[in-house]
């Protein structure tokens, strides 16, 4: 088994093609992943799973990808989480970095800056 095969992303997307072009990003890197089209979705999905890395839009239906994100810390505390957003501002970086979020990009996303975060997120949790 190679490393990040020990590894689970949870990508969190209420539009089907990012939740699958976030998946052709990090999947052939061997990370597992797990899909969740909603914010109330993904906080099932943590509370049921070993979820080592969230990546999540902001902006979803009812329960953002933030609010989310601090449910789902009741059940894994240490959860590192990638927000995507498609209108960055500094209100949403400040809060979502005193979330403790390991960063937010911006949409559209770059493959290699998703391989290089989702990298950088786990080494700092894991290793």
């Amino acid at each position: 088994m190679t490393t990040s095969q020990r590894y689970s992303i949870l990508i969190t997307d209420d539009d089907p093609l990012a939740r699958e072009t976030l998946r052709d990003i990090v999947a052939p890197h061997g990370y597992r992943t797990l899909m969740a089209d909603s914010g109330e979705a993904a906080v099932e999905l943590i509370r049921q799973n070993e979820i080592h890395l969230a990546l999540m839009d902001m902006h979803l239906p009812r329960l953002s990808g933030l609010d989310a994100l601090v449910l789902a810390r009741q059940f894994r505390a240490s959860v590192p989480a990638i927000l995507i957003t498609g209108d960055q501002d500094d209100n949403l970086v400040k809060r979502a970095l005193s979330e403790h979020a390991f960063c937010v990009l911006a949409k559209p996303v770059s493959r290699h800056v998703v391989i290089y975060v989702v990298n950088k997120a786990l080494q700092k949790y894991y290793n």
